[in-house]
C-alpha cells in the first residue's frame, strides 16, 4: 500500500537487518543502523520472534544482547515531518499510549522482560549480558499502540539471531544495498525447494531486493505489491550450497519515508531460520541502563550454567544452578543497595553487580569392619566404589549433597550386607561402615583316638578361615574327668587364610570320653573323642560240698557317663541267698555310685528278688543256669582304678 509522506499512518515501517557483528566494517558503516519493527495494531505479524542459541561448549559466556531504540521516541515522526535522526518510530493517533514489552525465555522460563515506554530519544541499551545455560531461547518483541515502534538488536560473538518470519523497516534516507539477511543452505537441502516470500513492498517503485547465491550470483527477487505477498522459489542443486544473502534497496522513486517489508523463509513450505541483527550505534552514544552482572565462585571463577534474573526493573537476583548455595553480593560499579546475598537493588545506568556462591559441599566417610565375635576389627584397604570411583578403606571423600550407594568387594571367608547408601548434606560428612561377617572354624584331632587305659593321646585344636585379614584368637582346651596334661590347655594368637592357629598338647587318657576346643571370642566350638580299651575282668568260682558250684566274672565297659559292669553268674545247682560281694572303687573328687540294678539274661524260673545291700548284692533263689547282671558305675575314677574284685559266697 503506497501512503503519503506526510500522513504518519502512511509511513510504514523500514528497516534492514545487518546479520551479525562479524560482519565487515565497511559493511556496516554502509548501511548504517537498520531497524527492525514492531508494528501495534493491522499488521500480519502480530510479534516479532527471534530464537538464540546457546550450545553446551558456549553455556556460561555472555550473550551481550542489546538494543538500539527500544523505547517509543515520540520526536522521531512529529506533526506529518521527521525528526533529526528519523529511525522509524511512528505514532498514528496522537496522545494515546503506545509501549512495546520485550521477553527473552529458555528451556527454564522467563530470563527478562522488560517494558519500554515513549520518550523523546534513540537510546542504546542492554537487554541482557550475561551467560545462559545451554539450550535456545526465544526473543519476543510485542507493541502495543496504534504505530510501530523500530529497534535494532544485536548480540556477542559466537552467538546469532535467527528468525523464519521478520519485519523490517526500509527507509527512504538509506538508498544503499542493505544486508537483510543470511540463509545457510545445506548439503541436506539438495533436491529440495527453498522458498523467499516479501510481503507489502508497495510495488517497483519503492524498493528492490534480491538475493547472493554462492559464487556471486545475483537473483532478484519479486517485488510484493501493496498488501500481498510475493515469493520466489528455488530448487537446490550442489553448486547452491552455501551461504545466501539477501539484500533490499530504497529507490529513489519511493514516495514513502518507511516501508515495512516482512520476509519469510520456506524450506519444503515449512519454515527456515536465517541470521538476522547487528548494528552500529552512531557515534557519541553510549550504552544506557547497562547491567553487568558476574556470578562466580569465592575464588572468582564463572559459576558454570549460573544466571540471573530481573525483579521488575530494579533488583537482581541469581538464579544458581542446583548444588550451588550463595555467599555475598556486591555492586562493583554503579549505584544501588545490596539487600542480600541473593539480591541487589540497583539505580538505573551503568552497573556492574557481582554475586558469589558457592558449591554445596560435604564428605562422606567410608570404612570397613570385620565382625569377628563381640569385636569389630578396622580393615585397611578394602576396595570400593561410589560416584563411579574406586577407592579404598578407610577414605573420606569430598562429594556434592546427596545419596551415594557404596559397593563393597567381596572378601574370601566373609560375607556382607549391601550398606545403606551414605547421605552428604552440605557442611557435614556422612560415614559408611560396611561390615563383613567372618566365616571360621575350629577342629579337634585326637590321635590316635583308640588307646589302652592311660595311654598318652594328642589332642591338635585349630582354628581356620579364608579371611586374608589377621584374625586375633585364642584356642582353648577342656578335658573330660579321667584326661590329664602337663602342657597347655590355651593359646592366644592371631590367624588368617594363610596361617592358622594351632594349639597341640599330649594328654593322658584314662576313659572314653570327650575332649572339647573353644575358639574365643566368637565362642565357637567343637568336640572330639578318645575311646578307651576295656580295663579287662575279674574272675572267682566256688565249690560247696555236695557238689554245688558256682563262677562270677566282672567285666568293665567305660561309657559316654563312666562305666557299665557286667556280673556273669553261673551256677549247676539251686542256691539259696547267693552273696555277691562287689565293692565300688574309692577315691575320686565324689564318691562311685552304683546305679540301678538289671538282670539282661537268665532261667525265667528263677526267684531271685535282686536287691542291694551295702557293698553286696543279694540273689534269693537262683537255679541252674547263667545270670548276666548289669549295672552303671559313676566315678571320675580312670579306667586303671574302676575295677575292683568281686567275692562270691552263699
Amino acid at each position: 500500500m503506497n501512503r503519503s509522506p506526510f500522513n504518519p499512518r502512511s509511513a510504514l515501517l523500514g528497516a534492514s537487518l545487518l546479520l551479525t557483528l562479524s560482519a565487515s566494517p565497511a559493511l556496516a558503516q554502509t548501511g548504517g543502523i537498520l531497524p527492525l519493527v514492531s508494528v501495534g495494531e493491522k499488521w500480519p505479524q502480530d510479534v516479532e520472534s527471534y530464537i538464540i542459541r546457546v550450545s553446551p561448549q558456549d553455556a556460561g559466556k555472555p550473550i551481550g544482547l542489546e538494543i538500539y531504540s527500544p523505547t517509543f521516541n515520540l520526536a522521531d515522526y512529529v506533526d506529518g515531518r521527521r525528526g533529526a535522526g528519523y529511525f522509524g518510530d511512528e505514532l498514528y493517533k496522537k496522545n494515546e499510549p503506545f509501549d512495546t514489552v520485550f521477553t527473552l525465555s529458555g528451556p527454564n522460563g522467563t530470563v527478562i522482560e522488560r517494558k519500554y515506554n515513549m520518550n523523546r530519544e534513540h537510546t542504546w541499551e542492554s537487554l541482557y549480558a550475561g551467560g545462559l545455560p545451554a539450550g535456545t531461547y526465544t526473543l519476543k518483541v510485542n507493541s502495543n499502540g496504534d504505530g510501530k515502534n523500530s529497534f535494532a538488536l544485536r548480540t556477542a560473538a559466537p552467538f546469532v539471531l535467527e528468525t523464519s518470519d521478520f519485519t523490517v523497516n526500509a527507509r527512504d534516507t538509506e538508498q544503499n544495498a542493505l544486508l537483510a539477511a543470511r540463509i545457510r543452505v545445506t548439503p541436506d537441502w539438495v533436491g529440495k525447494n527453498v522458498a523467499i516470500l516479501n510481503y507489502d513492498m508497495d510495488g517497483a517503485k519503492e524498493a528492490e531486493s534480491w538475493v547472493i547465491q554462492p559464487g556471486g550470483k545475483r537473483v532478484n527477487l519479486t517485488t510484493s505489491e501493496n498488501g500481498k505477498t510475493a515469493t520466489d522459489t528455488f530448487q537446490i542443486t550442489p553448486d547452491l550450497v552455501g551461504e545466501w544473502q539477501v539484500f533490499i534497496r530504497v529507490l529513489p522513486t519511493t514516495r514513502q519515508y518507511s516501508n515495512a517489508i516482512r520476509y519469510s523463509f520456506r524450506l519444503a513450505d515449512k519454515p527456515t531460520t536465517a541470521v538476522v541483527g547487528g548494528f552500529t550505534p552512531p557515534e557519541n552514544i553510549k550504552i544506557q541502563n547497562q547491567l553487568l552482572v558476574d556470578i562466580v565462585d569465592p575464588q572468582g571463577r564463572p559459576v558454570p550454567g549460573a544466571t540471573y534474573g530481573l525483579v521488575g526493573d530494579s533488583s537482581v537476583r541469581p538464579i544458581l544452578p542446583p548444588g550451588w548455595i550463595p555467599v555475598s553480593s556486591s555492586i562493583v560499579e554503579g549505584k544501588g543497595n545490596v539487600i542480600s546475598p541473593t539480591e541487589v537493588r540497583y539505580i538505573p545506568g551503568y552497573n556492574k553487580l557481582r554475586f558469589v556462591a558457592r558449591p554445596t559441599s560435604g564428605q562422606l566417610s567410608v570404612d570397613a569392619v570385620a565382625i569377628y565375635g563381640n569385636q569389630r576389627i578396622p580393615l585397611t584397604n578394602v576396595p570400593f566404589t561410589v560416584d563411579g570411583k574406586t577407592l579404598a578403606t578407610p577414605t573420606t571423600i569430598p562429594l556434592a549433597p546427596g545419596q551415594y550407594p557404596v559397593q563393597p568387594v567381596a572378601i574370601p571367608g566373609s560375607t556382607f550386607q549391601m550398606p545403606q547408601p551414605g547421605i552428604v548434606t552440605d557442611n557435614t560428612t556422612g560415614k559408611v561402615t560396611i561390615e563383613y561377617r567372618v566365616l571360621t572354624e575350629v577342629t579337634l584331632v585326637t590321635s590316635p583316638d583308640l588307646l589302652n587305659a592311660c595311654d598318652v593321646t594328642q589332642l591338635t585344636a585349630s582354628a581356620k578361615t579364608d579371611f586374608p585379614y589377621k584374625l586375633p584368637a585364642r584356642l582353648k582346651l577342656n578335658l573330660p574327668s579321667g584326661w590329664t596334661s602337663d602342657y597347655p590347655l590355651e593359646l592366644n594368637g592371631d590367624f588368617s587364610a594363610n596361617q592358622p592357629l594351632r594349639l597341640k598338647t599330649p594328654v593322658r587318657v584314662c576313659r572314653t570320653d570327650t575332649a572339647e576346643a573353644i575358639l574365643d571370642p566368637i565362642g565357637l566350638q567343637t568336640t572330639g573323642t578318645a575311646r578307651v580299651r576295656a580295663p579287662g575282668g575279674a574272675n572267682v568260682s566256688r565249690n560247696v560240698q555236695g557238689g554245688a558250684r558256682a563262677t562270677l566274672r566282672k567285666d568293665i565297659q567305660p561309657n559316654d557317663r563312666g562305666y557299665t559292669v557286667t556280673l556273669t553268674l553261673t551256677v549247676d545247682s539251686t542256691l539259696e541267698n547267693v552273696r555277691i560281694t562287689d565293692v565300688l572303687p574309692t577315691g575320686g573328687s565324689t564318691p562311685a555310685v552304683r546305679g540301678t540294678l538289671g538282670v539282661k539274661d537268665g532261667p525265667t524260673l528263677a526267684n531271685l528278688n535282686l536287691r542291694p545291700e551295702g557293698d553286696s548284692i543279694i540273689l534269693s533263689r537262683v537255679i541252674p543256669g547263667t545270670y548276666v547282671i548289669a549295672y552303671e558305675l559313676f566315678t571320675d575314677q580312670p579306667a586303671d582304678r574302676v575295677l575292683t574284685p568281686p567275692d562270691l559266697t552263699w
